[in-house]
């Protein structure tokens, strides 16, 4: 039969090439491989360095609800939250 021979025989799928012809073939690919990733490890090193977190806020939440509370007490404790249950104050 034509099919298996054809399955037996490599010879479609490598393209009529020798052993040796496909070893040299293999080899200039890991070689290029190779050179690839040395050009990428290269550039990995020359990246600039990460830029520093930036610095704490100069105030927090809490300080700033203290600040509104001393200058609007009509506003004080507007950001509790109230349970449904309770009563308004």
């Amino acid at each position: 039969m034509v099919a298996e021979e054809s399955m037996n025989s490599h010879s479609d799928i490598l393209f009529n090439k020798t052993p040796e012809q496909l070893r040299r073939l293999g080899a200039r690919g890991g070689r290029a491989h190779a050179r690839n990733q040395r050009a990428r490890r290269a550039l990995l090193t020359a990246l600039p360095q990460p830029v520093p977190p930036p610095a704490a806020p100069a105030e927090t939440a809490a300080e700033a609800i203290a600040v509104l509370d001393a200058q609007l007490p009509w506003l004080r404790g507007a950001e509790k939250r109230v349970s449904r249950n309770q009563s308004p104050r």
